[in-house]
C-alpha cells in the first residue's frame, strides 16, 4: 500500500503475566531493491519470508537476516498479486492475504493457502483459495484512502481460524474478522470489540509462546507504533489489555509488517517512500521481556498423558496430583478439574498445553488433539 503523504512451543504464557517492554529497537539493514514494497513477513526455517504489495510479482522471497540477501523466491502459480498485504503461518500452511482495499470497493478479497511442504520443496506452488467479504459492508463506492474497508494485517489465530484486521483511513478504529482456514467463501461479521488504533494498522503477528498479539502501524506523520494485546477473552482479541508503544527512536518509517522470531524477538519491515521526504525499505528488529512459562523440575515429570494425539478421552497416569488445567496456544484456559479421565471430544484440532499441579509444584506437557 502506498502512503500518499510520504512449531507451537511447549512453553506458553499463562495468566499472571508481567507486562512486556519493547527495547533494543534497531535498524538492521536496508532491504534489497527487489523488496522495496515489502508488506508482510513471517519467520520460517530460520529465514524471513516476505512479499511485495499491489501489482508486484506473485512471489514469496526468503531473506537472510544476517547478510540481507535474498536467498530464494517461490512463485504462487495460480495467484495474482492484486494487493498482497500480509502473510501468516501455522504448523502446516502459509497464508497470504490479498486483502488490500484502499478504495473500499473490492469484491474479490481472498487469502491464498499453501502447504509448507510444497513451499519447502519447489519454486512453484499452487494455492488453495479462501474468499471473503465483510458482512457489515454495504457501501462499495470507491473512496481512495478514505475508507473503513482497507486491510493489511492477518494472523493465524488457532487451528481452524485466521483473523483479518482492518486499516481504517476514516477514524482509525480497527475491527477483527474471524475467517476459517478451510478453502471456501465466507462473509464474517466483526468481532465484538474494536481497537482505537490512533493511526493505520499495517501488520500483525500472534506469538504462540506468549499468547500476545502484536500489531504494527504508523501515524499520519509516519511515526511507527506497536500495539500489544493480551489477556483477551476467546477470539475477541481487543477485549483484554491493549498497550501502545511508539517506536520513537526510529525516524519517519512506513512500517508495514511484523513477525515474531522467538519468545521475545520480533522483526518489522518498512516500505520505501518518496514525497516531501524519502526513505529506503528496511528490516527493523526489537526485543521484549514477555514472560513465558517453564516447567518446574519435579517428580511430576513422570506423569503420562495418553493417547497423544488424543481424539476423545485423555488419561493421566503414573502420578498423584491436585488439579489439571488445559490451555490453548493463546493462554485461554479451557479446562480445570481433578479427574484423570478428561473428555476432549469437543476440543478443536490443534496443540494444547496441560498443566499438572501438585501442592506448590507443577509440570507442563504438550498434547495434540486430532
Amino acid at each position: 500500500m502506498k502512503y500518499l503523504f510520504v512449531v507451537i512451543g511447549i512453553l506458553i504464557s499463562i495468566p499472571n503475566m508481567v507486562q512486556g517492554q519493547i527495547s533494543n529497537v534497531v535498524e538492521k539493514f536496508p532491504l534489497p531493491s527487489t523488496l522495496s514494497e515489502s508488506s508482510g513477513a513471517i519467520f520460517f526455517n530460520s529465514k524471513l519470508i516476505t512479499h511485495n504489495d499491489s501489482g508486484n510479482a506473485n512471489k514469496l522471497y526468503e531473506l537472510d537476516t544476517i547478510s540481507g540477501s535474498i536467498t530464494r523466491d517461490v512463485a504462487i502459480s495460480n495467484a495474482t498479486n492484486v494487493d498482497w498485504e500480509d502473510i501468516t503461518q501455522d504448523e502446516t500452511s502459509i497464508f497470504i492475504g490479498d486483502i488490500g482495499n484502499n478504495s473500499g470497493n473490492r469484491t474479490n478479497l481472498k487469502i491464498y493457502k499453501i502447504s509448507k511442504t510444497d513451499y519447502s520443496n519447489t519454486a512453484n506452488v499452487t494455492a488453495e483459495v479462501i474468499s471473503f467479504s465483510y458482512a457489515d459492508q454495504v457501501n462499495f463506492t470507491p473512496n481512495t484512502n478514505n475508507t473503513e474497508w482497507d486491510a493489511e494485517a492477518l494472523i493465524s489465530f488457532d487451528a481452524n481460524n485466521l483473523i483479518v484486521f482492518t486499516k481504517n483511513w476514516v477514524n482509525g478504529t480497527t475491527k477483527g474478522y474471524l475467517i476459517p482456514k478451510t478453502p471456501g467463501t465466507y462473509a464474517p461479521s466483526p468481532l465484538p470489540t474494536t481497537l482505537s488504533s490512533e493511526g493505520l494498522i499495517t501488520g500483525a503477528t500472534l506469538n504462540p509462546s506468549t499468547g500476545k498479539l502484536y500489531l504494527i502501524g504508523y501515524s499520519n506523520i509516519l511515526q511507527p507504533f506497536v500495539w500489544v494485546c493480551e489477556n483477551f477473552n476467546g477470539n475477541d482479541v481487543f477485549s483484554g489489555t491493549n498497550t501502545k508503544t511508539n517506536l520513537s527512536s526510529l525516524s519517519f518509517e512506513q512500517a508495514e509488517a511484523i513477525t515474531y522470531v522467538d519468545d521475545n524477538r520480533y522483526f518489522v519491515t518498512s516500505e520505501s517512500f518518496s514525497n516531501i521526504i524519502s526513505d529506503d525499505a528496511k528490516l527493523i528488529a526489537f526485543s521484549t521481556n514477555d514472560a513465558v512459562l517453564s516447567s518446574t523440575e519435579t517428580g511430576l515429570e513422570s506423569a503420562l498423558l495418553y493417547p497423544n494425539p488424543v481424539t476423545d478421552y485423555l488419561y493421566v497416569k503414573n502420578i498423584l496430583f491436585d488439579s489439571i488445567e488445559i490451555y490453548d496456544s493463546r493462554q485461554v484456559k479451557l479446562y480445570e478439574g481433578t479427574r484423570n479421565r478428561i473428555d476432549m471430544s469437543r476440543f478443536s484440532e490443534g496443540f494444547y498445553i496441560v498443566k499438572i499441579n501438585s501442592g506448590t509444584t507443577y509440570t507442563i506437557k504438550k498434547i495434540l488433539k486430532k
